[in-house]
């Protein structure tokens, strides 16, 4: 069996794609029921956020499971294949758990590092193990996912990088924040983040709009600032101070022409600033008298010295060693079923040899039967204790050798004997 992921993220598809896969907790359960009732599929869970939804499973056939899957959520997205699948992406076995890893690292993330997506890859192994979906097999995975995000963020500081691109852009702001009217377009981690972070540094009035109101009412709440439709946005441009964007939607949603519209007679300045990809803000909004503008690009340099700063690197590397600790120990398992069958096969010889014995010796007493029964099952067990302790460290070594193929071939092994073994363990 190896595990598949069939993905759709902010990072494939466009937010209007990424709206019509957005389920919820009961749909996201009726959606493990169906990929588990596939043929090929044992396991199956999913992580489905704002702006992700993977699902994952344990399976024994690629191909065809990549179309069922895909199929369940074109249809869920209610749209034509040829509309969803150019945005769908697929990674299998060590592909698989690379990208999970990443994803529990913060890396994958529209926001480098953000703590949410740790809790919705906890969130997603629980439902499994609720909804009866989850197995042996990706329980493993997912703990494991759980430990690489947890160790990222306990030995770098990965989860600062979008805490300190906020104040960046804050701080290169002509328009002070304590005191300020302050608009923030978004509710996701980074609205969060900049709600949090105006509200820390006094604005006077804050209000979040977006396109679901109810994140929008969610976010509000959270720090006793307002919430608004996205109707309203030139009402509330207006008396802005400070806007900050970061929805990451597929349009422009601050045009020169709107925003112009809506300062006439103002004559205050504003500070605008877009944190979203691709932009939510026009760029040219820039050349309106007393419109401030900053943006991703400004402040790449800032960008590349938090992602130095936050440890990018050191978390690349810490996924890149539980990767290789994860498959080593995934090799290994793999051959275990092997080596037992060779056991359960030198185990039958020694009988056989016994029950001879036994015939032509009847009248062999039984302490001594013993003794020579003790120890032949010595000599075998040490003729096959170098062999098997070996097949398994080389099993752990990357490479296309596949050392229980050779072990079986060699000692000519009886397939079904091996599956036997595997099929009693369960999946590794």
């Amino acid at each position: 069996m190896s595990v598949l992921v069939v993905g759709i993220s902010h990072r494939s598809a466009p937010v209007a794609v990424l709206e019509r896969l957005a389920l919820d907790r009961d749909a996201v359960v009726k959606l493990l029921g169906e990929v588990v009732e596939g043929t090929h599929v044992t396991e199956a869970t999913a992580i489905a956020t704002c702006n992700r939804l993977e699902v994952y499973a344990d399976v024994d056939r690629f191909h065809d499971t990549v179309d069922e899957v895909s199929r369940l959520l074109t249809v869920r997205a209610q749209a034509g294949s040829e509309e969803l699948l150019p945005h769908l992406y697929v990674h299998y076995d060590e592909g698989a758990v690379a990208h999970l890893f990443n994803v529990a690292a913060g890396l994958d993330s529209m926001v480098l590092g953000e703590g949410q997506i740790l809790g919705q890859t906890r969130e997603a192994l629980r439902l499994g193990q609720e909804t009866g979906t989850v197995g042996p097999a990706l329980n493993v995975l997912f703990q494991q996912a759980l430990r690489v995000g947890k160790r990222s963020r306990a030995e770098t500081d990965i989860d600062r990088a979008a805490p300190s691109l906020v104040s960046t852009a804050l701080e290169r702001s002509a328009v002070p924040v304590d005191g300020a009217r302050v608009v923030v377009l978004g509710a996701g981690a980074m609205a969060s983040l900049a709600v949090a972070t105006v509200s820390r540094r006094g604005a006077r009035d804050i209000v979040v709009l977006n396109r679901t109101s109810s994140n929008a009412v969610r976010l509000a709440e959270e720090y006793d600032a307002r919430s608004a439709p996205l109707s309203e946005l030139s009402a509330e441009l207006r008396s802005a101070d400070l806007v900050v964007a970061c929805t990451g939607a597929a349009g422009v949603l601050i045009t020169q022409e709107a925003l112009a519209a809506a300062r006439t007679g103002v004559s205050r300045p504003l500070s605008v600033i877009d944190l979203a990809l691709p932009h939510d803000v026009d760029p040219t909004v820039v050349d309106l008298p007393g419109v401030e503008l900053i943006g991703l690009a400004g402040l790449a340099q800032e960008l590349r010295d938090t992602a130095a700063a936050s440890g990018v690197e050191d978390v690349r590397d810490i996924v890149a060693q539980e990767i290789a600790a994860f498959l080593a120990v995934r090799r290994q398992a793999a051959v275990t079923p092997t080596v037992v069958a060779l056991r359960s096969m030198a185990t039958s010889v020694v009988d056989a040899e016994m029950s001879r014995l036994a015939a032509r010796l009847p009248d062999l007493d039984e302490a001594t039967r013993a003794e020579v029964l003790h120890t032949v099952r010595r000599v075998a067990d040490k003729l096959l204790h170098e062999p098997t302790v070996r097949v398994k460290e080389l099993a752990g070594e990357e490479g296309a050798v596949s050392y229980a193929t050779a072990l079986a071939d060699l000692f000519r092994l009886d397939p079904e004997a091996v599956e036997a073994v595997t099929r009693a363990e369960g999946p590794q």
